[in-house]
């Protein structure tokens, strides 16, 4: 078990490396060329910028808990431990980088068995590094952050995630953004989970919600969203959304309205 001042030790060289790899990202982008953009799959979009990004970020955090293990986006290491494990997305919102589109960002948490404990968010090209550790509160640029307190859906702006190759629940997806887009001050779609976590966060959005998401792109900003103030849960309620592909996130006040939202069409 890591102390708590170790913890924070961690948490300083972790945001320095994430920063570290934002800058590299930051700077590719002057003179990326499309050419470079390789297909994991349908619409699964990657390039050299992520895996470069991604060793230099796994390299970095090696020589900062040399007991870790990873779970990375690109595979750069694989190797996983019992104990402590890294989250890694080294760009979050390729789809945007790759387009030009700036809000994408750099991920990383770090989870001891199934409990996350620590998370940094760097969103690249607005040189904001959001960042948690379990049961120290949440901070922007060295500011503490906290969710909203607006009450309800109607007072509410959403943010959430289009798919874009598993369509296959498409109509559930549709159903709830209808009711949504009915009941709260608008729906948004930025483009990277993490960053729409980090804005639940400090109060931009109120809620986010997307399925068929990776433990990678939502690690990093949920224990943000839980530290400063907010609540995470799965489309039923529970605790599996670190891995089980579906997340909801909130200041906490709207939570139950966007679960039962999310029931009516959810719950099969």
């Amino acid at each position: 078990m890591l102390t708590q001042e170790k913890l924070q030790q961690v948490l300083e060289e972790t945001k320095v490396i994430a920063k570290k790899a934002g800058a590299f990202i930051r700077q590719e982008r002057q003179h990326f060329d499309m050419d470079a953009v390789e297909h994991k799959g349908f619409n699964d979009l990657v390039s050299y910028v992520d895996k470069e990004a991604e060793k230099l970020i796994v390299e970095g955090l090696r020589k900062v808990l040399p007991e870790a293990g990873f779970i990375t986006e690109e595979g750069t290491s694989t190797t996983q431990s019992d104990d402590l494990n890294w989250i890694i997305d080294p760009l979050d919102g390729t789809t945007n980088f790759i387009h030009g589109i700036p809000v994408f960002s750099v991920s990383i948490a770090l989870i001891q068995k199934d409990e996350l404990i620590l998370g940094v968010v760097y969103e690249v090209n607005l040189d904001e590094c959001f960042y948690a550790t379990k049961g120290g509160g949440a901070f922007c640029n060295e500011k503490p952050i906290h969710v909203s307190k607006a009450p309800d859906l109607s007072a509410s702006l959403i943010a959430t995630g289009f798919p874009y190759y598993n369509f296959d629940l498409i109509d559930r997806y549709l159903a709830t953004l209808k009711s949504l887009m009915q009941t709260t001050h608008g729906l948004r779609r930025f483009g990277s989970a993490a960053v729409d976590l980090v804005y639940v966060a400090c109060g931009r959005a109120e809620g986010f919600f997307e399925y068929n998401l990776n433990s990678y792109d939502v690690a990093g900003g949920a224990i943000i969203v839980q530290e400063a103030g907010g609540m995470v849960t799965d489309f039923s309620g529970g605790k599996d959304f670190v891995f089980g592909r579906q997340i909801l996130a909130t200041n906490g006040n709207i939570h139950s309205e966007i679960l039962d939202e999310l029931s009516k069409d959810w719950s099969s």
